[in-house]
């Protein structure tokens, strides 16, 4: 078997890097995030992207510092999906551990969809831990351009940064 390493980088994701994320979700998400992206420039958020040596995002996720009170809630954390089961996940929960830490907060947060035991088995390994469950819900655009509201039960996990 041939080995293959791909030096990675992490930084703030731009309005620049937003026409190579459509492997990211719909239309309609790719257009919210330069919503997120203002967020982070305002000092609401950071938005991070993992990236390849020629710049192309393989995986993001956002730290919200509004949602809870001393803690960095992640959200909307993705890998491309050729690049999944590769550690780019774990890069990017780390670095933006990191960012939380800096920030001088001592607890990550999250909510897994309790659908999705592979993404619950990651955080799990990097040291999260199960304390509640919430209902979430979200619109959903379909391939028509159509918005339909998807609900879904998570389990809400933190980790103390500490």
């Amino acid at each position: 078997m041939t080995e293959i390493r791909l030096y990675l980088s992490v930084r703030d994701l731009s309005d620049a890097d937003l026409s190579s994320c459509g492997w990211a979700g719909s239309p309609k998400h790719v257009r919210e995030l330069v919503h997120q992206i203002r967020r982070a420039e305002a000092g609401e958020v950071d938005y991070l992207a993992v990236f390849t040596p020629v710049g192309l995002p393989v995986a993001v996720g956002g730290i919200d510092y509004t949602v809870k009170p001393g803690a960095g809630t992640l959200w909307q954390l993705g890998v491309h999906p050729a690049l999944r089961s590769c550690g780019i996940g774990t890069l990017l929960i780390r670095s933006a551990e990191q960012r939380i830490s800096t920030r001088g907060l001592t607890r990550a947060e999250l909510g897994v969809e309790e659908s999705n035991p592979r993404a619950r088995a990651l955080y799990e390994r990097l040291g999260y831990r199960a304390f509640g469950r919430e209902l979430e819900s979200w619109d959903v655009e379909a391939e028509d351009g159509s918005l339909r509201r998807y609900g879904t039960m998570c389990t809400l996990m933190r980790k103390d940064l500490a």
